[in-house]
C-alpha cells in the first residue's frame, strides 16, 4: 500500500512540478524586465489621479541641493520641536506645490517665511480676513509676511506657475511679544 501511495504522489506531484518551474520561469522573467523599465512603475496616463508628476527639467540631485538651499534660507535644518516660537516648516517640490491648514491662535501674530529655490514663479495665497496674495521667484531669496489672526485656522498655499521647477519651503512661527 505504501508503494502505491507513493507512486501516486510522484505521478500527481511531477506535472506540478513542471508547472511550477514553467511559472517560476516567466514570474522571473516578468520581474527582470520590470526592474529594469523606468523608475515610475507601471505606466500610466500622465492625467491618472494617482500618478505623481516629476518636474521633467528637475532632477533628483538638483532636487536635493535646492533643497538644502531652501532649508537653510528658512533655518528649518537646526530648529527644534521644543522652541516655543516655532509653529510648523516644510519643504515641496515646485511642482507638486503646498498646502497647509495650521490651527493657530486668534488675536496672536505670527512670521511666514517662503523660499523658492530654483527657476520660474509660484503664487502665494494666505486666507486670512485681508488675503495675502504674491506672486514670488523662484531665486532662493526669502519672502517674509507678518500675519495677524482673527480666525483659528489659516489657508496657506503655494503653487508654481507654468513652467516652474526647483523646491519650494515654508516656516511658521509665533511672533514674541
Amino acid at each position: 500500500m505504501a508503494v502505491l501511495v507513493d507512486e501516486l504522489m510522484k505521478r500527481k506531484l511531477r506535472p506540478l512540478g513542471r508547472h511550477l518551474t514553467l511559472y517560476a520561469s516567466v514570474l522571473s522573467v516578468a520581474l527582470v524586465t520590470g526592474c529594469t523599465s523606468d523608475s515610475d512603475g507601471p505606466s500610466a496616463p500622465a492625467s491618472s489621479p494617482g500618478r505623481q508628476q516629476k518636474p521633467s527639467n528637475v532632477s533628483e540631485p538638483t532636487d536635493g541641493r535646492l533643497g538644502r538651499q531652501v532649508e537653510e534660507a528658512l533655518g528649518t535644518a537646526e530648529v527644534s520641536d521644543s522652541d516655543p516660537l516655532f509653529v510648523e516648516a516644510g519643504l515641496e517640490r515646485v511642482g507638486d506645490g503646498f498646502h497647509s491648514v495650521p490651527e493657530l491662535a486668534r488675536g496672536n501674530s505670527y512670521e511666514l517665511s517662503v523660499v523658492c529655490a530654483g527657476k520660474g514663479k509660484i503664487r502665494l495665497s494666505v486666507a486670512l480676513k485681508n488675503p495675502v496674495l504674491q506672486t514670488l521667484d523662484c531665486d532662493g531669496v526669502t519672502f517674509r509676511q507678518r500675519l495677524t489672526v482673527s480666525a483659528a485656522t489659516v489657508e496657506i498655499d503655494g503653487d508654481g506657475m507654468k513652467g516652474a521647477a526647483g523646491m519650494v519651503g515654508w516656516r511658521l512661527d509665533k511672533v514674541k511679544k
